[in-house]
């Protein structure tokens, strides 16, 4: 595999992985990392980027959301939506140091942009989170090899 391939591949599923579309970037990481081929903190980097970016993306539609949330195409059902936002009502902006978990860490940043959430705040915890996310699960795996 191409170097350009493997963190390109990396980069892309971080990203949808981190949007509402069902998708897993850890496999991807740790079986780049079990090559032991690539740089662990390239890899990181690379993956957090492509996390952060589409959580960036959950934010942006959660903005618009309100005028797509019954269309049928629109990708969060309205109990998961719903679910999320009381989440974020009640614990706020620091419910996005979960935005790494599976199941409601997607919800939970188009939450962020339904109530408004100021981007920098919102980039700088979720980063947090996800790079969080990344370096425990490279530690992991590395310290396993």
């Amino acid at each position: 595999m191409s170097t350009l391939a493997a963190y390109g591949g990396l980069f892309l599923a971080a990203l949808i992985a981190a949007t509402i579309l069902p998708a897993q970037s850890e496999a991807v990481l740790a079986g780049l990392l079990a090559t032991e081929t690539y740089s662990p903190a390239l890899l990181i980097l690379v993956a957090g980027i492509g996390n952060v970016l589409g959580s960036v993306i959950n934010w942006l539609l959660g903005r618009g959301v309100e005028r797509f949330r019954e269309a049928r195409w629109f990708p969060v059902n309205a109990k998961n939506l719903d679910r999320a936002g009381r989440w974020y009502r009640k614990y706020g902006w620091w419910s996005l140091l979960l935005s790494w978990m599976p199941i409601i860490g997607d919800p939970l940043t188009v939450a962020a942009g339904i109530m408004r959430e100021p981007f920098p705040r919102f980039l700088l915890v979720v980063a947090i989170a996800k790079f969080g996310r990344y370096i425990v699960l490279a530690a992991l795996v590395l310290h396993w090899l």
